[in-house]
């Protein structure tokens, strides 16, 4: 076999690359190329226009294991230790959530709706994606962001300093270590999935960190937390933004009116999901009006 695999052009290594993958992966072809990409250390056009060029045997052998690896279900973003974000690369590891182009909406959101100078926190950060991108497109924000893992919140500060960005990273469950501090938005994908979702048991799954994912017998567990957090977190008129599954959102809605926010708008995924809610803490003449009307 040794012999065999001598002399094999990138073009040849990319098919045999899919055909290793096809049984595996929905996206055989995409994870292929996207594998030899970074073993190979080029571009998706340059890919193409040097296909004829032939790989070297330890580049070989290094794709190889990392088709194997992709066979058993790890992804593609823990295998090459990157993942793309609104239109950012950023450096994830097992201790971080892969990114997911759903969240980016939170963003969208937030870019369009907040005024000049607000103070944004984003609970639970991760790899730093949703700060990192609203520092990078809002440089007039004050954002910070935490994370309850020292591995996750150290991938998160070596993000925002390849961005350049200026993030205020804390260590803390949730918003307890930013007592005194209020915010004009509060941001955060938690873990949103229930314990018994079957869900858990797809492949790539199995490699992503647990306690970014699971959240109690109903995956509201922290969606809890956080908006019990933001009641006396956020600023008057401050907007609270969460991510959850698409079967949440009316319960992740009533959870945000109880604790007496308002104006709860609904966030639509491309797909047509109801992917975030977001709801206001009343103003003092909202609350007045509240109060009269019962």
């Amino acid at each position: 076999m040794a012999e065999q695999r001598q002399g094999l052009t990138i073009k040849q290594l990319l098919s045999e690359g899919v055909a290793l993958l096809e049984n595996w992966s929905e996206t055989a072809a995409l994870d292929a190329r996207i594998l030899l990409e970074h073993v190979v250390g080029m571009t998706h056009a340059e890919l193409i226009i040097r296909d004829q060029e032939p790989v070297a045997e330890a580049q070989k052998r290094a794709y190889l294991e990392l088709l194997a690896r992709r066979a058993k279900g790890e992804p593609v973003a823990y295998l090459i230790g990157e993942k793309e974000f609104w239109s950012l690369p950023f450096m994830v590891t097992p201790a971080t959530l892969i990114p997911r182009p759903e969240t980016e909406l939170l963003v969208q959101y937030l870019i369009e709706h907040l005024a000049h100078g607000c103070r944004v926190v984003d609970l639970g950060t991760g790899s730093g994606a949703i700060a990192i991108a609203l520092a990078k497109s809002r440089p007039d924000l004050e954002v910070w962001a935490t994370d309850l893992s020292e591995a996750a919140l150290a991938v998160a500060k070596a993000n925002g300093e390849r961005h350049g960005v200026r993030v205020h990273w804390r260590l803390s469950d949730w918003g307890a270590a930013l007592t005194g501090i209020v915010f004009d938005a509060i941001v955060s994908n938690p873990p949103y999935i229930a314990e018994s979702d079957r869900h858990l048991q797809q492949p790539a799954l199995q490699y992503e960190p647990r306690n970014a994912l699971v959240s109690g017998e109903d995956g509201l567990d922290d969606i809890r937390k956080i908006v019990r957090y933001a009641e006396g977190a956020l600023t008057p008129g401050g907007v609270l933004v969460l991510e959850h599954g698409y079967q949440q959102g009316p319960a992740v809605k009533e959870l945000m009116t109880k604790a007496g926010f308002c104006q709860p708008q609904v966030l639509y995924d491309l797909a047509g999901l109801w992917r975030a809610t977001c709801g206001c803490r009343p103003t003092a003449e909202e609350r007045s009006d509240s109060n009269e009307k019962v």
